[in-house]
C-alpha cells in the first residue's frame, strides 16, 4: 500500500519518486535524464560509476513499475543505460572518465585529450602537440594542459577505441 501522500502527486512525480527510492538501493547509479511524455511513456537513463549492467535496468524498471497502479495510469517504461557516443551530462559522468580520451567542442574550437582531472567547476584535459622549436628550425612535442570550465563546454564525448 503506497502512502497517502502518493495520491496528491502528478503521475510524473509518483514516477520520479519511486525512481529515487530505487536508485537510493543502488547508489553507483545515478539518473543522466527522466522523461514521461503526455501518453505515460516513460524514458529513464542511467548511468554507473562501474558502468549499468543489464540486471540494473532490470531492478530500476521493477522499482518504477511495480509500486504503480495500472488501472489508475496506463504506461510504457523503457530504462537504459546512456549510449557509447552520449555527450556527458554531469560531472560524475566526467568524474569517472578521468584518463581516458574525450573530445570536447568549445565555442571556437575542438580539443581531444586524456581527461585528468574533474572537479565541480572544471575538468583538467592533457595532450602532445607538435609546435614550432623556441630555437632553431623544425618541431619539437610538448605537453599541453588545460582548465575547462563546464559553462564553456558546448559538448563532451569519451572516444571509444578498439
Amino acid at each position: 500500500m503506497l502512502p497517502s501522500f502518493y495520491s496528491k502527486m502528478t503521475f510524473k512525480e509518483k514516477v520520479n519518486q519511486l525512481l529515487q527510492t530505487g536508485l537510493e538501493e543502488k547508489p553507483d547509479l545515478f539518473l543522466i535524464e527522466l522523461s514521461v511524455s503526455d501518453a505515460n511513456k516513460i524514458m529513464v537513463t542511467l548511468d554507473g560509476d562501474e558502468g549499468v549492467q543489464l540486471q540494473d535496468c532490470i531492478d530500476i524498471s521493477r522499482a518504477i513499475e511495480h509500486n504503480l497502479d495500472r488501472e489508475e495510469h496506463d504506461f510504457s517504461l523503457e530504462v537504459a543505460s546512456v549510449g557509447v557516443g552520449s555527450p556527458l551530462k554531469l560531472v560524475r559522468q566526467y568524474v569517472k572518465n578521468i584518463g581516458r580520451t574525450l573530445i570536447v567542442k568549445l565555442a571556437t574550437t575542438t580539443i581531444e585529450a586524456e581527461l585528468t582531472a574533474a572537479t565541480e567547476s572544471h575538468i583538467t584535459l592533457a595532450w602532445e602537440a607538435r609546435e614550432p622549436k623556441k630555437i632553431g628550425k623544425g618541431k619539437e612535442t610538448v605537453q599541453k594542459e588545460q582548465q575547462i570550465p563546464y559553462t564553456e563546454i558546448k559538448e563532451a564525448i569519451v572516444t571509444v577505441t578498439f
